[in-house]
């Protein structure tokens, strides 16, 4: 068995449980902003149209189409536009309150403080993560996980989105340290696990609903307690 010494987790998807997490904020928005009022027809209408529109445009900014501000600032203009809602109805406040609300979201995929209390024994953790600083932060914090980390590093500290190897390389440059002693975990089949391949770092696939998409990784688990076996 190969030996690590360190070990790259991905945050949102694979620790960070973000459709819990999103999900309770959409309702809690849903609520005090009485979107039913401003044609927003049900709180799941809602929950599903975020996630289409999010998408979307974090795939913009994932291939540098978009920045950070419009990304904010059309979030839920196009969400109410889905929804045949007039975008002119958003609250302006809306944006703002729905990151602090889901970054404050304490929630995580089940098994993840059992397994990085297990791994922190044997490993130095660390974090790779595409998301912005400060909502990734809170997140880190709120979940009660940001002891366990020594370094966390983020696509708009360095500048690169994985896939791109610069931000695995970056990591890499910061703990002095190579490849082969690096294993990157996460959810994404391009973004975690091409990314790594791209870098020359070993992947674990986080594969939780099982998805046949034909990702090959170096190693694939559903949940975290099948890290035991391994690490």
């Amino acid at each position: 068995m190969k030996k690590y010494r360190h070990l790259f987790f991905d945050l949102d998807h694979t620790l960070w449980d973000y459709d819990r997490n999103v999900q309770e904020s959409l309702s809690e928005l849903y609520e005090v902003y009485s979107l039913e009022n401003l044609g927003v027809p049900s709180n799941y209408d809602f929950y599903k149209a975020f996630i289409k529109v999010n998408h979307g445009l974090w795939d913009y900014y994932d291939k540098g189409k978009i920045d950070k501000i419009t990304l904010r600032k059309e979030r839920f203009r196009r969400i109410f536009d889905q929804l045949g809602a007039h975008k002119i109805e958003v609250p302006v406040e809306m944006e703002e309150d729905f990151m602090h609300r889901t970054s404050s979201k304490p929630h995580l995929f089940p098994y993840s403080k059992e397994i990085l209390e297990y791994l922190k024994e044997k490993y130095d953790l660390h974090i790779i993560t595409n998301g912005f600083d400060e909502s990734q932060a809170k997140k880190i914090s709120a979940s009660g996980i940001n002891n366990y980390f020594k370094l966390i590093v983020t696509s708009e500290t360095t500048g690169h989105k994985k896939p791109d190897k610069r931000i695995f390389e970056y990591a890499m440059r910061q703990l002095a340290t190579y490849s082969e002693e690096c294993l990157m975990i996460g959810d994404n089949p391009i973004s975690d696990v091409e990314g790594a391949k791209s870098a020359s770092i070993d992947q674990v696939y986080f594969n939780p609903k099982g998805l046949d998409i034909g990702v090959e990784a170096t190693y694939t688990i559903q949940g975290f307690k099948e890290l035991e076996k391994f690490l």
